[in-house]
């Protein structure tokens, strides 16, 4: 069961991936800015979804290679040339790995299906971020409301492994620790962090305080280290801005790991 579990989650990941790219693309611009509806050369994004959904790769960008004389080596065609606007692998890949560790984490239990529902958002949420230091209220907001409706609902099935109770409160005691963060030091953490701060929570808190607590911590360390990381190499100083919501979906996915191979 545990492997045809782990299949499933794959084919999920690798399908939901796929779709990820176009949508960080729109998604990934400045406040107060409308979301992309056009490729970097203005062309109209269409496809499913109101054009969401789709490939990244521009049509009426794409140039046709010219024929070459016999002997002559072809040149590698750039980004341009390909049509290609957005990147289109690793986001589809950290999905898969993503899925395929939460699936053998936590079993056939119900829980694994929210994982598997919340985890692409998760990885959305992580690239546009780092892209543009912005976390959209459109995808953190229906993040959280999303997980705490449907771990209600895996709490009403046989065999779950955490409490709806003690989700809702774990929501309440992160997104209330990062608004706290936030109204000492609104320069160091953005509003964004708190409401994902709040989904982040639900998820950690479903196994317990413990697993809340471990896996906020290492958002913090993960976050650290990078950013230390940065300041060895000379590419950043103490007063750098680093885009956050990467190093907190990173440890809230290590604590749901533990707190799945606990349960």
């Amino acid at each position: 069961m545990d492997a045809t579990l782990i299949a499933v989650a794959a084919l999920w990941g690798a399908a939901t991936g796929l779709l990820l790219p176009r949508a960080a693309y729109r998604f990934s611009v400045e406040p107060e800015e409308p979301w992309r509806d056009a490729c970097p050369a203005g062309h109209a994004l269409t496809g499913p979804a109101g054009g969401w959904l789709g490939p990244t790769r521009c049509a009426p960008c794409a140039v046709t290679v010219p024929s070459l004389p016999d002997g002559a080596a072809p040149e590698a065609p750039g980004p341009a040339a390909r049509g290609r606007y957005a990147p289109a692998v690793l986001a589809p890949v950290v999905t898969v790995l993503a899925c395929v560790a939460l699936a053998a984490a936590t079993g056939a239990r119900p829980e694994a299906v929210v994982w598997l529902l919340l985890a692409p958002v998760a990885v959305l949420l992580a690239v546009i971020d780092r892209r543009v230091h912005r976390l959209p209220d459109a995808l953190t907001l229906p993040l959280a409301g999303t997980a705490a409706v449907l771990l209600g609902g895996a709490a009403l099935l046989p065999e779950h492994g955490g409490s709806w109770t003690a989700a809702l409160l774990g929501g309440a005691a992160l997104g209330g620790f990062y608004l706290l963060l936030f109204l000492i030091n609104p320069n160091g953490m953005g509003f964004g962090d708190v409401k994902l701060a709040l989904a982040l929570g639900i998820a950690l808190g479903w196994y317990g305080w413990g697993v809340l607590c471990a896996g906020g911590f290492a958002g913090f360390l993960f976050g650290a280290l990078y950013g230390t990381g940065l300041m060895l190499v000379r590419r950043a100083g103490r007063k750098t801005g680093i885009p956050f919501g990467p190093f907190m979906i990173a440890g809230a996915l290590t604590g749901l790991l533990f707190g799945g191979l606990a349960a």
